[in-house]
């Protein structure tokens, strides 16, 4: 019997080519979206798992309050970590980190044994605790991940740093001299050596250094208060049975009896939380956390995206299923008149579901696998399929096309068994009038989807558009950011910028300690005279030379820039935005230059001179508002960037120039540069990648919906061929014919759309809502929609009704 159920359904698939092959194909579809999907939400809801203890692991992390409102930080100053050990017995013990913050890139140097110095420039780096490893779990190869941050000037490699630096050598123990902004030139003894478990961690670290022995050692050994200074990661180790909550609810008293009249004076106001470590990626309520956090909005995005790619397959098989009854009808009553029972005929149909349903499995998982490297590169993550790890998802997808297989097989299997065979060999059967709402209303649905999508891509990629083509109030085109990371490569700074000045192929040269769209974690609380210090504005501080505003083509509105023709200038005057004289209260950008601003620190009060207020500029990416920003003039040259700005024009010849210019001054380190437009839009990769994302499951919506919409043309067509070849002869012309079959559809699509618009507008407006710079929901996007859902489902339909009005009527009247 069983052979006999797979042998007819074979036949039928046989039989009807096209229609098993939207079926499969279509389904197969629906599970590739589905498998990359849940192995992108897997792996994002799995961060951090696999340390050792991961369930008493938390971050403790910082809000700060000003003016009522709170910012949700995981920053924390230096002392915090020992204090809280000491003062609650919940604690077992505790470690910190801290991220290079002064620098995108560092610098790390090795000179073999009678060998010429190499030199590297890695990211990722970051200061440990000597306990760091205690704490948190990874693959050491080298070393000793008990005691290798234990000793002073000890840095522990990733495995690539090491075979890069020290090709198939032992790294343990060599001497390495690395060159940061933030902890100095330094020499490190290679101490440890890790290659990652290969799971997804929120601290995705490349190198890290011993806390003990750079530059930032004395500065940490000096914080005794724990107001400022809030750039460590803190974690602790709780003890068993320790509950974070409850330990949680003690922080207000810890910082009103250690720090309360710290912030009473600097004018703001902390409270301290606990964020479990395995939550810290997509839990943790904050923007950024040692690394980007996950989005839960994203997964549901995407989530969604995989269901509905899955039920328009499932779809697409149920509307084709119940629209060919009628070509089997004959079948069935002849097999009723035979003796066959409902459930024999039952199990018949929903059998050769099944079998198309399990066959769009195997082609779905064949599709993964090829897909799941592209889908990788668009998402911005590492995916890889593991048998031992993931075989439940195969498992569960299994199980699932078996269901899919069984659901979407059950309304045709019990539809087409109901027939009753006298009715049926005598031709009276049809296709009911449910079954024809069930259809329309189903591809209706499909079309609601595709068109939600289509005018989300639009949205995303005009939004994504708006933030690379905005005015952000400084020039960001032909703009070379050239890392100053050494001692000697600050020391050439002047003849550097002097030799690259004189050159035809420059506009201008200046130099900074930071630049728009890197972190500058640099701020200080200003304030008029008449102020208190609890009425200071927060203001964000940076340093350059005496061209290093013009370079960016930041412009005055009130005063002066700074400027070699005054020098006089000290770091007693500063230069502030507009945002920051409205902040701090002055009535206009010329009463504040001359005045003098406040900050007040440690109980001593410092004065600055405004010579200078700017037009407001986009420091930071634009999910953020312009915030208030001042510059100081460094009088010793000691930068981080040295910023290029190139004439208009081919860049190569400027590069090879400042290449071999710095070659001369500094041999022994590799010539780096970026350029300041790709680094601003560094800060839009998530967005991007959600972008590519939906753009590619668009298509794939789209490409499942209209492989239903064309077999369902496929057999309106064959249904209505003795109608078509009586109209012909008649003198209906080909394009009336293909109105007549392609109007009903456009309803369908058009009803669609109606339904789909308020759906992506307020799917859209709350996305956009995550900028504080966005565009308009333009009503032509929605007409764009509506054309592009209209000209996909046309030509779909088109295709089949153009060929089936071009038939010979005679040879189809004849058929008949």
């Amino acid at each position: 019997m069983f052979r006999n159920y797979v042998l007819v359904a074979w036949r039928n698939l046989k039989k009807n080519k096209l229609f098993s092959f939207i079926n499969i194909f279509g389904l197969a579809i629906g599970f590739t979206c589905c498998m990359l999907i849940a192995m992108y939400i897997y792996q994002e809801t799995h961060y951090d798992i696999y340390h050792e203890n991961v369930d008493r692991l938390h971050q403790l992390g910082t809000t700060f309050i000003k003016e009522g409102k709170g910012d949700r930080t995981p920053n924390t100053p230096a002392p915090m970590a020992a204090a809280m050990q000491q003062e609650y017995p919940e604690i077992e013990k505790s470690t910190r980190l801290m991220a290079l913050f002064a620098e995108d890139k560092t610098l790390l140097q090795y000179k073999p044994d009678n060998g010429t110095l190499e030199s590297f420039y890695e990211t990722k780096g970051y200061l440990a605790d000597s306990n760091f490893f205690q704490f948190f779990r990874y693959h050491f190869i080298e070393g000793d991940p008990r005691v290798c941050l234990n000793n002073p000037n000890a840095v522990v490699l990733h495995e690539d740093i090491a075979k890069k630096i020290f090709g198939n050598a032992p790294a343990l123990n060599k001497i390495i001299h690395i060159s940061s902004n933030t902890n100095g030139d330094t020499d490190f003894v290679v101490s440890g050596v890790f290659r990652p478990i290969n799971k997804p961690s929120q601290i995705d670290a490349r190198f890290f250094l011993s806390m003990r022995g750079g530059g930032m050692e004395q500065f940490i050994r000096q914080q005794t208060d724990m107001v400022g200074n809030n750039m460590f990661y803190t974690f602790f180790l709780l003890k068993p049975g320790a509950d974070a909550k409850r330990l949680e609810a003690k922080f207000p008293a810890f910082v009103d009896k250690y720090i309360g009249q710290g912030l009473k004076a600097a004018g703001f106001g902390k409270k301290q939380f606990l964020i479990p470590v395995r939550d810290m990626h997509l839990h943790a309520g904050m923007d950024t956390d040692i690394t980007p956090v996950g989005s839960t909005t994203y997964l549901y995005i995407l989530a969604s995206i995989a269901v509905f790619a899955l039920m328009i397959a499932c779809i697409n098989f149920m509307n084709l299923s119940t629209a060919r009854s009628s070509k089997r009808s004959t079948e069935v009553g002849i097999r009723k008149v035979l003796g066959a029972q409902r459930n024999v005929l039952v199990r018949q149909f929903i059998g050769e579901s099944l079998l198309l349903s399990f066959g769009a499995f195997l082609i779905g998982v064949l599709l993964t696998a090829l897909l799941l490297p592209t889908f990788s590169y668009m998402s911005g993550r590492e995916l890889h399929f593991n048998f031992s790890e993931h075989w439940f998802l195969l498992l569960g997808f299994l199980v699932l096309s078996v269901l899919t297989g069984f659901i979407a097989g059950s309304y045709p299997a019990f539809y087409l068994s109901s027939f009753q065979p006298v009715k049926v060999l005598k031709g009276y059967v049809s296709n009911s009038l449910s079954a024809v709402a069930v259809r329309k209303g189903l591809v209706v649905f499909q079309f609601v989807i595709s068109v939600v999508l289509i005018i989300a891509s639009i949205v995303i990629n005009r939004q994504m558009t708006y933030l690379r083509t905005a005015d952000l109030g400084f020039v960001k085109d032909q703009q070379l950011v050239i890392p100053l990371r050494s001692g000697s490569a600050k020391a050439i700074y002047k003849p550097l910028k002097d030799g690259l000045r004189a050159s035809p192929l420059v506009q201008e040269v200046g130099a900074s300690m930071f630049y728009p769209g890197i972190i500058n974690p640099s701020d200080m609380g200003l304030r008029q005279e008449s102020q208190t210090p609890n009425e200071a504005k927060l203001v964000h501080i940076n340093v350059v030379d005496e061209s290093g505003i013009q370079t960016l083509g930041i412009k005055p509105v009130a005063g002066r820039l700074f400027s070699e023709q005054f020098p006089g200038d000290t770091a007693s005057r500063i230069i502030v935005n507009e945002q920051a004289v409205k902040e701090i209260g002055f009535k206009t950008p010329q009463q504040a230059v001359g005045s003098k601003v406040y900050f007040d620190w440690r109980g001593q009060t410092m004065s600055y001179t405004i010579i200078g207020v700017t037009n407001d500029f986009h420091f930071e990416d634009l999910h953020l508002p312009i915030t208030p920003y001042g510059f100081f003039l460094n009088n010793q040259p000691f930068y981080n960037y040295l910023i290029v700005h190139a004439k208009p024009g081919n860049v190569t010849p400027l590069l090879s120039m400042i290449a071999a210019k710095w070659k001369s001054l500094n041999p022994n380190e590799p010539f780096e540069y970026s350029f300041l437009d790709d680094d601003f839009a560094k800060n839009y990769e998530a967005e991007n990648r959600l972008a590519a994302v939906v753009r590619f499951f668009t298509i794939i919506a789209i490409l499942i919906s209209c492989l239903g919409l064309f077999g369902l043309a496929t057999f309106s067509a064959e249904q209505r061929v003795r109608e078509i070849g009586i109209r012909k002869v008649l003198g209906a012309s080909v394009p009336s014919v293909v109105t007549l079959l392609s109007k009903d559809f456009l309803k369908l699509v058009l009803i669609a759309f109606i339904i789909a618009a308020p759906i992506a507008w307020w799917a859209m407006y709350k996305w956009l809502h995550d900028f504080a710079y966005r565009i308009n929901i333009s009503w032509w996007i929605f007409f764009l929609s509506a054309v592009i859902a209209l000209l996909i489902a046309l030509f779909t339909i088109g295709i089949q009704s153009i060929k089936a009005a071009s038939a010979n009527p005679v040879k189809n009247l004849r058929t008949e």
